[in-house]
C-alpha cells in the first residue's frame, strides 16, 4: 500500500534510472526501460572554459600582488589546494553543467546502443528506443499520482524537461515538398512532416491542459485515507472516516492499492460538485482526442510480418462459431446486442475477444485487397459504415461488421490494454516521428483515464453518502 509519505520514491537516481521500479498505472504500456533524464544546456557547454585553459594556483606565481595572496582583514581566503573556490558561484554552476553533460553522455550512448551495453550491435532499434524511455518516465512521473492532487515542482520540472528533450528530436524530422518558380524553374523545400506538425502542438496543448486539471485540486473539500489505515476506523476532526470503508468495499472495481476518498458527513457542496464534474468533463475530452491521435498514429504503421504469419486461414476460425454466426447471419447488425450475449465478465475476456476479432479481421481485410494500407483494431473505427455492406462481398461485410464490433467493445471497456496487433506495430516500428506521436498520445490516453477515474471515486463516495443520509 503506497502513502503519501513516499509519493516521491519514484524520482530518478542519479544514473538516471528510476530509484524504486514501478509499473504504469494505466496497462497500455509494454515497457520498463529507463529514458533520458536531465536536461543539457547545448550553448552552455560550448561557452565552457577547457580545462587545458584553467588556472591552478601553485607557489611559484610571483607575478601576483600581496594583497591578491594574503587575505584582507583577516578573512580566511576560502580555496583549497585543488585551486577550487567553494565560495564562487561559477564553480558551483561549472560543476553542475559537468554532472548534467555526463548525464547527456549517459543516455545518448544508450540511445544510439539500442539499449544493448554490450555493443554487440543486438539492441533495439531508435524508434523502440524513444518509445521505451517515454514509456518510462511517465511511469517515473506519475506512477506514484494515485489521487487527485498537483505534481511536485521536481516532478513536473522533470516530466517538462525530459519531454522537451524527446520532443526536439521532431525538429529534424522533416519531408520535402517541390515549388515552382516559374514555368522551367522548380526547387524543393522542406517543412515538418505533415503528421508531426499537425498533431504535435495538439499533444503538447492536452499535456499543458491536464497539469492545469491537476494544478486545480489544491484546497478541496474531500481528502484520502491509506486503504488499512488507523484513520480509516477513527473519528478525526470531526469527520466520520470509518463510513468510508463499506461504501469502497463495495464497489465491483476494487483496487486495493488505490488510497480511499473520503468526504464530509453532510457530503460535497454544490459548488465542489459542479467544479468535479466540470473538470471531468475536461479530462474525457483530452482522453478522446488522445485516443483518436493514437489511433491515426497506429494507423499508418505497417502490420509486422511477423503478426501476418500468425493469422489463421480463415476468419471464422479466430472468432468462433458463435460470433461467426451473428456477423455472418443477422440481416442488420447490432454489435451491442452481440457483446450482451456474450456476457462479457472481465477485462481479461473483453482483451481475449478484441484480439480474436482483430485477426479475423485483418484476415477478411486481405481476401478483399483492403489491406494495402494498414489499420489496427481501434483506428478503423472513423469509416465505420463507410465502406459496410459495400456490394454482395461477404468478405467486405464481415470486415464492416467486426469493425463495429470492435469499436463498440472500445467503448464498453475504455480501459482495455492494447491488442496483440498494436504491441507488435510498436515493437517493429523503424519510424523515430511515429514513435514519439504514439508512445507521446498513448501516456496521455492514460493519465486522462486516470483523472476522470479519481473523479468518479470522489462523486461515487459523495453520492453514496448522500443517499444514505436521505
Amino acid at each position: 500500500m503506497e502513502t503519501s509519505s513516499n509519493s516521491d520514491q519514484n524520482e530518478v537516481s542519479v544514473s538516471g534510472t528510476p530509484t524504486n521500479s514501478v509499473s504504469s498505472p494505466y496497462r497500455r504500456t509494454y515497457s520498463d526501460i529507463s529514458g533520458l533524464s536531465h536536461r543539457f544546456d547545448v550553448q552552455s557547454f560550448y561557452n565552457r572554459p577547457s580545462n587545458t585553459n584553467a588556472v591552478v594556483l601553485s607557489g611559484h606565481e610571483e607575478d601576483l600582488s600581496e594583497d591578491a595572496v594574503e587575505p584582507n582583514d583577516g578573512v580566511v581566503n576560502d580555496v583549497n589546494v585543488n585551486g577550487e573556490d567553494h565560495n564562487d558561484p561559477d564553480s558551483d554552476i561549472d560543476s553542475a553543467e559537468d554532472a548534467e553533460l555526463e548525464m547527456m553522455r549517459e543516455r545518448f550512448a544508450k540511445l544510439l546502443l539500442g539499449e544493448d551495453m554490450s555493443g554487440s550491435g543486438k539492441g533495439v532499434c531508435t524508434a523502440v528506443t524513444v518509445s521505451n524511455s517515454i514509456t518510462n518516465l511517465y511511469a517515473t512521473v506519475f506512477g506514484q499520482s494515485l489521487r487527485l492532487q498537483p505534481l511536485s515542482t521536481e516532478k513536473k520540472d522533470l516530466w517538462k524537461r525530459e519531454m522537451n528533450c524527446f520532443m526536439s528530436i521532431c525538429d529534424y524530422i522533416v519531408e520535402v515538398i517541390p515549388r515552382s518558380l516559374g514555368t522551367n524553374v522548380e526547387i524543393t523545400e522542406t517543412k515538418l512532416r505533415s503528421d508531426i506538425l499537425m498533431n504535435l502542438p495538439a499533444l503538447r496543448k492536452l499535456d499543458n491542459m491536464l497539469m492545469e486539471i491537476l494544478d486545480s485540486f489544491t484546497e478541496n473539500e474531500f481528502w484520502y485515507v491509506e486503504r488499512g489505515s488507523s484513520s480509516m476506523n477513527s473519528s478525526s476532526g470531526g469527520r466520520d472516516s470509518g463510513t468510508f470503508r463499506k461504501v469502497v468495499v463495495q464497489r465491483k472495481d476494487e483496487k486495493w492499492w488505490l488510497p480511499v476518498p473520503c468526504v464530509p458527513a453532510e457530503g460535497l457542496s454544490e459548488d465542489e460538485r459542479k467544479h468535479l464534474r466540470h473538470k471531468r468533463d475536461c479530462a474525457n475530452q483530452i482522453h478522446k482526442a488522445a485516443l483518436a491521435i493514437n489511433d491515426s498514429t497506429l494507423n499508418d504503421m505497417d502490420i509486422p510480418d511477423s503478426y501476418l504469419t500468425t493469422l489463421p486461414k480463415s476468419g471464422k476460425a479466430s472468432v468462433g462459431d458463435v460470433i461467426y454466426k451473428q456477423l455472418c447471419t443477422a440481416e442488420k447488425f447490432y454489435p451491442d446486442q452481440l457483446l450482451d450475449i456474450l456476457k462479457i465478465t472481465s477485462e481479461h475476456e473483453a482483451l481475449e475477444l478484441a484480439d480474436k476479432v482483430e485477426a479475423s479481421l485483418v484476415t477478411w481485410r486481405r481476401k478483399t485487397g483492403g489491406l494495402a494500407h494498414s489499420k489496427s483494431s481501434w483506428d478503423m473505427m472513423k469509416d465505420i459504415g463507410g465502406d459496410a455492406e459495400r456490394g454482395n462481398d461477404k468478405n467486405h461485410i464481415l470486415a464492416a461488421r467486426a469493425r463495429s464490433l470492435l469499436f463498440c467493445l472500445k467503448q464498453r471497456y475504455p480501459e482495455l490494454s492494447q491488442t496483440s496487433l498494436d504491441i507488435c506495430k510498436i515493437q517493429y516500428n523503424r519510424d523515430v516521428g511515429k514513435a514519439v506521436l504514439e508512445s507521446y498520445s498513448r501516456v496521455l490516453e492514460g493519465l486522462a483515464y486516470n483523472v476522470v477515474s479519481w473523479i468518479d471515486d470522489v462523486l461515487y463516495v459523495d453520492r453514496t453518502v448522500r443517499n444514505r443520509d436521505d
